[in-house]
């Protein structure tokens, strides 16, 4: 498997769960400062010109977060990635989407990217306060539903690794604070040996 990934971006929680499964894997960076998503290199591999990108071992091509992250945990059952029955698998759907479908997509685009919604400049501030606004309500969801456990579904999922990238990006990009609840979980997700490998591997510990 190869994974194309960015340093600190959404694909990070990719990169968790590759390290989780333990598997032999090669993960290639890809410069999106300097426009290599857009190169004929790598849109050849994926032409929406974006991470996470995973390539499988019979070179067959996987893109978007929750499509990635639902194929690691059903192939590689041994890592105990997928929960165990189809309420919580939906569970874990749910929640991965919301992170990064609304976190994620509605949100901090917003704050990192607001010409993107209002081509005025006398407006951005106005889309990035909307953007915060999004993400906060977000979080205060996701506090919610740790409520009484160590992770989303009780047991670690794959869920658990995109509640961990938009945590990171609030609190280690941003330096905002996170509920208590998913401030607790980001630390028990900073624990864990698979995260730390990833931020080292990532130039981010």
């Amino acid at each position: 498997m190869k994974l194309f990934y960015a340093p600190g971006a959404c694909s990070i929680g990719i990169h968790v769960l590759l390290e989780e499964i333990g598997k032999p894997y090669e993960a290639t960076l890809l410069n999106i400062r300097e426009g290599a998503q857009f190169q004929p290199e790598f849109t050849g591999i994926n032409p929406k010109s974006k991470v996470p990108t995973l390539v499988k071992d019979d070179g067959s091509v996987l893109t978007e977060y929750p499509a990635i992250a639902l194929w690691l945990a059903s192939t590689f059952p041994e890592a105990k990635l997928l929960p165990g029955d189809a309420d919580k698998l939906a569970k874990a759907l749910e929640y991965t989407d919301y992170a990064v479908a609304t976190l994620h997509m509605q949100g901090f685009s917003r704050i990192f990217r607001p010409a993107n919604y209002a081509p005025s400049e006398a407006d951005h501030e106005a889309v990035k306060a909307k953007g915060v606004e999004i993400f906060e309500k977000g979080l205060t969801v996701f506090d919610k539903a740790l409520e009484g456990k160590e992770y989303l579904l009780g047991d670690f999922s794959f869920a658990d690794s995109a509640l961990f990238y938009v945590s990171f990006w609030w609190a280690g990009r941003l330096g905002k604070a996170l509920p208590p609840n998913v401030a607790r979980h980001y630390e028990r997700m900073k624990a864990r040996p698979a995260v730390q490998r990833t931020l080292a591997a990532e130039g981010l510990s």
